[in-house]
């Protein structure tokens, strides 16, 4: 292997492969000729790059192959590209160069190179969501991992988790630029997204004479690139200041990307000086992304700033309900309320959840029952369950039954209490690993022999059937189980 292609290989596992072929790859050239390396690119923006972003990379590649750093120098070599650029001096040493217009430390995403192939260039770009309403249709029916190409924000299930962000969403659908910039945050699979899709369909519905555009994050940095390699900076500026609703997605990804946060502010600068509106998500608030920089995190909090927790029950239930009825598949009460309870996380658990359901139903040729989601889900449910603690399940149970949280550690003897305390106990053996002596201890400084015959006792009235009188009512053992762990596994 000769000398320059050594250093290429050097330098290739050094940056990784992915950043490689994007910036080393077609187009790109080493020669070596004894007294100093000489690196072919086929523009000056390339040039400026690999200078400004990989001068570490090639004199340790170097270092590591040759036993010292030469000079490097690079020749823009217009005929390996797809387009001219002029000429630059071939002795440039590569420590002497000024810091390029752009800061970002790696692509965002896979780029058409210089000598590519077309097809796999027009795949690479990204689609920017600004069809007609037509194209938001619904997918296939009867499948729950399909849904809106486009969702809508009647669709969206509302609770005490997501409704601020629920309704400020409607404003902004109902009149852009009312509240602006708007800022959707929160953990993943919350909604966050839904409701950036529905702005953007109502906006199309409701505003046709406006123009609209939705893109994540990651495309606008590759965009934005794009224009800076091809000198389409005016032009993409042009699109992108000139829209009356911009709707941004996960905007995490522009963290430790300066230029793009750069371009970015301005075009928020502009876009609010007109009135314009402006949507955005982001995993958390501007007061966590500080890697941003003062002067984006300042204008997103100038705004409207939304917080979207994780579901509670309601709205997990409501979810469930969703995605059952936009698939067309009949799912039951009692296993509704079983998914909505034991996937507590986000609508993607529960999705998931609900598809593993419905190809055992078709698998095994048997309607959905709760015996059968049970058996399905069983090892998805034990994947998911939250850690349950002592505490917990004496909240569960005195909800369940009315009573004040201290009388399980009360001396009480009376049903009222020693049927629920006893009932406690067996569930803080089959949901927690909490030993015996630590079960008594909490629950009125007991012996351990009182939980085992705690367990013993309710054993007994599982096996019986024997109903338990509490909280005014008749209770079936087996309902009045159910409905405490749904209550623990919904806390």
């Amino acid at each position: 292997m000769d000398i320059a292609s050594a250093v290429r290989t050097t330098l290739a596992d050094k940056v990784g492969k992915e950043r490689f072929d994007l910036w080393f790859g077609s187009g790109t050239w080493f020669r070596w000729d004894e007294r100093a390396l000489t690196i072919g690119v086929p523009t000056v923006f390339f040039r400026d790059w690999i200078r400004s972003n990989f001068r570490q990379q090639i004199e340790s590649a170097c270092l590591e192959t040759i036993g010292k750093c030469p000079t490097v120098k690079f020749h823009v070599d217009a005929a390996a590209g797809q387009q001219p650029a002029q000429s630059a001096p071939s002795g440039e040493p590569i420590n002497s160069a000024k810091p390029s217009p752009s800061g970002e430390t790696q692509a965002a995403a896979p780029v058409a190179r210089p000598g590519g192939d077309a097809d796999a260039a027009a795949n690479a770009r990204p689609t920017i969501r600004d069809v007609s309403p037509a194209a938001a249709s619904h997918g296939g029916a009867g499948s729950f991992g399909s849904r809106r190409k486009f969702a809508a924000l009647s669709s969206f299930v509302t609770g005490q988790s997501n409704k601020l962000a629920f309704v400020s969403a409607e404003m902004v659908a109902q009149q852009p630029g009312r509240i602006t910039p708007l800022l959707i945050c929160g953990p993943t699979s919350v909604g966050k997204t839904h409701l950036l899709e529905g702005i953007w369909t109502a906006a199309q519905q409701r505003h046709r004479g406006h123009t609209a555009i939705y893109l994540s994050a990651e495309q606008f940095t590759t965009l934005f690139l794009e224009a800076l390699r091809g000198s389409g900076l005016p032009s993409f500026r042009r699109k992108y200041r000139g829209v009356s609703l911009l709707i941004l997605d996960d905007l995490q990804f522009l963290v430790g990307k300066r230029a793009t946060q750069v371009e970015l502010l301005h075009t928020i600068d502009t876009l609010l000086r007109e009135g314009r509106q402006l949507v955005f998500s982001a995993d958390r608030p501007p007061t966590e992304l500080a890697e941003l920089g003062p002067e984006l995190t300042t204008r997103l909090a100038s705004g409207m700033v939304c917080r979207i927790e994780s579901p509670d029950y309601a709205t997990r239930l409501g979810i469930v309900g969703q995605l059952a009825k936009r698939a067309g598949v009949n799912v039951p009460a009692d296993v509704q309320r079983l998914i909505a309870s034991r996937f507590t996380s986000h609508a993607r658990e529960i999705s998931g959840a609900l598809c593993r359901l419905q190809a055992t139903s078709q698998s095994l040729q048997r309607p959905i029952t709760l015996a059968l989601a049970e058996e399905a889900l069983g090892d998805m449910i034990r994947l998911h369950s939250r850690v349950v603690r002592l505490g917990d399940i004496q909240k569960a149970v005195c909800g369940v039954f009315g009573l004040e949280p201290a009388s399980l550690q009360s001396d009480g003897k009376t049903k009222r209490l020693s049927h629920p305390r006893m009932l406690a106990m067996w569930l803080a053996r089959k949901h927690t690993r909490a030993a015996l002596s630590e079960i008594g201890q909490f629950f009125g400084r007991r012996s351990h022999s009182t939980v085992v015959s705690a367990q013993k006792r309710v054993d007994g009235w599982m096996a019986a059937g024997e109903p338990l009188h509490l909280s005014e009512r008749t209770w079936k053992i087996d309902d009045a189980i159910r409905e405490v762990e749904r209550e623990l596994m919904a806390g």
